[in-house]
Order: structure tokens, then sequence, then C-alpha cells
């Protein structure tokens, strides 16, 4: 079959081409949230520690963000639309093998599987995206993006809630990664269908060792964190973490000789000379720690304290999603006239948020309900929602165009590092307050611990964003004001080589948005 690019191979069946890539983005958004409420009953059933909870939640995030360091390299190298089928192929069996589990280990190792597979499938989409619409017609292709991201996000953890309750066959909590078969299923044959193939980039070469480096070093980074409260914090976790430091400083080290050496690095080291792109690396990790460490809490806290349902849990924490949902449109709709101010309206509001949380918490005993926390939670995922849109384009602000495809790609994984390190220092902060002998009254005191934590995270954030730049990048260079469209477009690129025009072009395409970490 003739290789060739652009529309002419899929004119008739593109649509069908980006239903297949939404439901790659569905399935990583989906199992982005759902153990958040599934998380208690694959305790109760696998049985484990605290600390194999947390490492079920984390260990998504933390592959992912190791596989984003090379996942978009491959797909420039082999292909975006292979890379894209076999991402979506090896999803499915690791959701399979998490379906099947039968240890806390063996879950924690599928899931590693699933971010893997899912580094390798989501940077391609955006390509795709591209590849498949004429420059007409992207935008409304673009415009779908918004209500899928955000109507996932809501169903996420009331999908899970819903199976988990239902107990579909007697799988219980299994479910909410069965759930992915159909999508999978589709996404392979929609996609073989109406997905284009993409000329491969010749030449170029994989840095395995450095994404191994990367790797280790983000792993002893979260390791200490999660175990320590198990381990009794022993003298060595802290060799382990300067191994992390080790490994991160041999990363940055390789990466500048590839760099000299006329090799393609990993990571663009240049933009790390930015201050502006710097703290909003800080900001990143900061602001995804709290909001994905303070969501996982939340639904301990709903079930093993108050013991709310699965469902009854999802349904309580859904007014967070839905704030999210409008909170999103509001920041897509005002980032190009508020730029770099619409974080810290969203972060005011969910500082607001986190203290009228707090007040809540604070007041409670166990008659706490549900609908207690529904307007709290409802303003702090508005206010979160707005951040989500405009943050990527604005900690861009100052890349330069060959600079946009590394700098994307290396926020993206921040992004997820920063997931996996909140869900490990809240979840052992949570669990170290609860005790070995918790009642209701400890549950809420180690709620409370997490939301003053959380609160003083948001503020930090606040500060960092006066260092970030004023104006998001498509308004600083002069591009017409994004909408909900073009927001989409932001978040982690695929960290293709630039060169010409047509290279730098591409590379801001395929951008991936911040928003598929999930909450």
């Amino acid at each position: 079959m003739e290789n060739t690019t652009g529309t002419d191979v899929t004119r008739d069946r593109r649509w069908l081409g980006l239903f297949a890539v939404l439901a790659a983005m569905i399935m990583n958004l989906l199992d982005a949230t759902v153990v958040n409420v599934a998380a208690p009953s694959i305790q109760a059933d696998l049985g484990g520690s605290e600390a194999s909870l947390q490492w079920i939640a984390a260990s998504y995030t933390l592959a992912l963000a190791v596989g984003l360091l090379t996942g978009g390299r491959l797909g420039d190298m082999y292909g975006r639309r292979r890379l894209m089928l076999l991402g979506v192929a090896g999803f499915l069996v690791a959701s399979v093998a998490c379906a099947l589990a039968w240890s806390p280990g063996v879950l924690v190792s599928a899931r590693v599987a699933q971010g893997l597979f899912g580094a390798v499938m989501i940077p391609q989409a955006f390509g795709l995206i591209r590849d498949l619409f004429p420059p007409a017609e992207i935008g409304k292709a673009f415009g779908a993006l918004g209500p899928v991201i955000g109507l996932s996000t809501i169903a996420g953890p009331v999908v899970a809630g819903v199976l988990t309750d239902a107990d579909i066959f007697g799988t219980g909590w299994r479910m909410v990664f069965f759930i992915n078969l159909p999508l999978a299923v589709f996404a392979l044959l929609a996609g073989r269908a109406a997905l284009p193939r993409s000329t491969r980039s010749r030449g170029m070469r994989l840095d395995g060792t450095g994404a191994l480096l990367g790797g280790v070093g983000m792993f002893l980074l979260v390791f200490p964190l999660v175990q320590g409260r198990e381990l009794g914090w022993p003298a060595w976790l802290l060799a382990v973490a300067a191994g992390s430091v080790a490994a991160l400083v041999a990363f940055g080290v390789r990466q500048a000789r590839r760099s000299r050496a006329g090799d393609t690095p990993l990571v663009e080291l240049s933009v790390l000379r930015k201050r502006s792109y710097t703290s909003g690396i800080a900001f990143t990790v900061v602001f995804f720690g709290s909001i994905v460490g303070f969501s996982l809490t939340t639904g301990l806290l709903l079930q093993l304290g108050l013991g709310d349902t699965p469902v009854e849990a999802s349904l309580t924490m859904a007014p967070w999603a839905v704030g999210a949902f409008f909170g999103s449109g509001f920041g897509a709709t005002m980032m190009g006239r508020m730029g770099r101010h619409i974080l810290h309206l969203g972060l005011g509001l969910m500082t607001a948020g986190l203290v009228w949380v707090y007040v809540v918490l604070d007041g409670a005993d166990a008659g706490l309900g549900g609908w207690d926390l529904a307007l709290p939670l409802l303003v702090y995922g508005f206010g979160m929602g707005m951040i989500f849109v405009p943050l990527f384009d604005i900690i861009m602000g100052e890349i330069r165009d060959h600079e946009v495809g590394s700098a994307a790609g290396l926020l993206e994984s921040f992004q997820q590092l920063g997931a996996s390190l909140g869900v490990a220092a809240l979840g052992t902060v949570f669990f170290s307050a609860v005790g070995d002998r918790p009642v209701v009254g400890d549950f809420l005191d180690a709620s409370r611990h997490v939301t003053l934590i959380a609160l003083a995270l948001t503020v930090g954030a606040f500060a960092l964003g006066f260092l970030l730049p004023r104006r998001a990048r498509e308004a600083a260079h002069g591009a017409p004001e994004p909408g909900p469209e073009s927001g989409a477009e932001s978040g982690a690129g695929s960290g293709a080589e630039a060169g010409s025009e047509a290279d730098r072009g591409r590379e801001r395409a395929d951008a991936e948005p911040p928003v598929a970490a999930g909450v």
C-alpha cells in the first residue's frame, strides 16, 4: 500500500478516524480517574497495605510520566498510525490484566503497563487529527475535544462507582478495567480503517539510556514517599532520595552531551534556562500534585471513613467534575483576554473552595453527608477547570518555535510526575493521621490535615503564577486569541526534531492537553 499523508487517504472516513482517536483519549482519561473511587473496593478484595493502594493509583501516572519522554519520538520514528494502534492494543491487554489481577502486586504491574502503552498512544493523537483534517475543517475537529474531555472527566468517577456497585456478573471493581475493552476494540477497528499513514522521520535515534535514567530518577523520587511510612522511615531511604538526584543529574548531563554531539536529545536543555518555563514546571508539579492527591484522599474519606458505597462517593464528588467542566469553558473563552490573571482567578476560587471544605470538615461528626461537600467541591472544581486549558499555553509563552516540542513534552511528563507525587505525599499524610485502628473521627482529622496541605500548595502555586509569562503562547506570537478548540491543542508535544517551518508547525499541532491526566 502506498505510504501517504494528509487527508487524501481518509477523505470519506476522517470523522471515523477522529472517533478512533477520541476513544483512545477517553480510555486514558477514565483510567486516570476510576481508581480514586474504586480503590477501597480493590483493597477490600485483594488485600494489601495502604502503600499498595497508593501504588495502584500512582503507578499509572508515574509510568505515563516516564513513557512520555519517548512516546512522541517513537511516533516520529515509526509512524503515528502504527504507534497509536500499537498503544491501543497494548492498553487493551494491560486493562484485561488489571481486571484479572489476583494480588495488589499484579495489579500495580498491570497499571504500569497501562501507563507505558498510554504514553505510546496519547502523543500521537493530535498529530493524527491534523493529518486527518484540512486546515479549513481542523477547528471543528479540535472543537469536539473539549466536550469529550470534559464529559470523560465527569463520567470517570461516576462510571467507577456505578460499575463497582452494580457488580455485573460478579466482577465488582474489575469492570472499571473491563470497560476499556469495547473502547479499545472500536479504536483499533476504526483506526485501522480510517487513520492516515504518516511519513517516518529518517535518521532519528532513540535515546534509550537517557529515558532509563529519567525513569529511574522519577521512581526513586516517588518510592520513599509511598513506602516510607510502611517501612518506618529507615535511614537508607535518604540514600534512595540521593540516588534520584544522581539519576536526574546524569539524565541532564547526557542530554547536554547529545546536543553538543549533534544528536537529538529527549529534552532541549535550553528551555530550562528560561525562568518562566522552570517556574511553570514547578507550578505544574505543585498544582497537579495538590488536586490529584486531594482527590484520592477525598474518595478514601467518603468510603473508608464515612461508609459510603462507591456510587454514593462518586455522586458526592460529581459536583467537583461538573465545576471543572464549566470552568474549562470559561478558561478557554477568557484566556486570550486575561492572560495569566485567569490562573490567579482560578487559584483564588480553589483556595476559597478548600477553606470551605475545611470549615465543613472541622464542624463535622459521624453525620457528615455528601451534600455538605457539594458546593465547596463545585467552587473548587470551577476554579481548577479555569486553569486547565490556558495553563500550558501560558507556561510556553516565551518558548521559541524550535523548542516547542521538547518543552511541551517535558511539561506533560512533569504533570504526570506531579500527580504521582501528590498521591504519594498526600496519601502518606492521610494514612499516617488515620492510624492503625481508625474511627470516623480519625478519618475526618486526616482529611483536615490533607486539606490544609492542599491549601498551602494552592497558595504556593498562586505565588509561582507571578513568575509565569503574562500572555499565552498564541497571544504572545500575535496569533488570533485562542478559543475552546485552540486551547484543546495545548500541552505535551511529540518531542519531534524541529527544523523547517513545516516541522515547527507540526510540533505545535502535536501538543497534548494538560487535562489528559484526569483528576
